[in-house]
């Protein structure tokens, strides 16, 4: 029997940690992620959790660049395999993918996907996508749109 102070672990959640740190190539014990909401679409960020871990923040930056180009081309299957589903709003960012935009930025720590749309349709879409890894992560980002920092 459990003590009562103890906890049973989620087995989606550590199954997303898992595959994530196997399809990353990064653990996501050494880093951050965050997924932003913006008025014309919004971006995934990872950061290295120690600054000084160059390694990580290097992986990091790889598997960024290497987002951008599957998902611009329509290619999901790296977060279904994550999330071991598909994410609420991948069937419209596939077929909408010529009106969407995926742009790869390096920043200090680890690096972000800029992701931009002027198409309402893959608006909505782009968003839903967002707010199921806020939620699947359970990074405890907002919800809600904002223009970028």
């Amino acid at each position: 029997m459990l003590a009562q102070h103890q906890e049973v672990a989620d087995p989606h959640a550590a199954g997303v940690d898992a595959r994530g740190d196997h399809a990353m190539g990064f653990s996501h014990d050494k880093s951050a992620h965050h997924f932003r909401l913006y008025p014309d679409g919004g971006a995934i960020e990872v950061d290295a959790s120690d600054p000084n871990d160059v390694v990580t923040r290097d992986e990091i930056r790889a598997h960024l660049n290497h987002i951008v180009q599957l998902f611009a081309a329509g290619d999901f299957r790296l977060p279904m395999f994550i999330h071991d589903t598909v994410p609420p709003g991948v069937s419209v960012m596939e077929s909408k993918r010529g009106a969407i935009v995926y742009a790869f930025e390096a920043t200090q720590e680890g690096g972000r996907v800029h992701i931009t749309t002027a198409d309402a349709e893959a608006l909505k879409a782009i968003h839903l996508f967002l707010d199921f890894q806020i939620e699947d992560h359970e990074t405890g980002d907002p919800e809600i749109v904002a223009l970028p920092r």
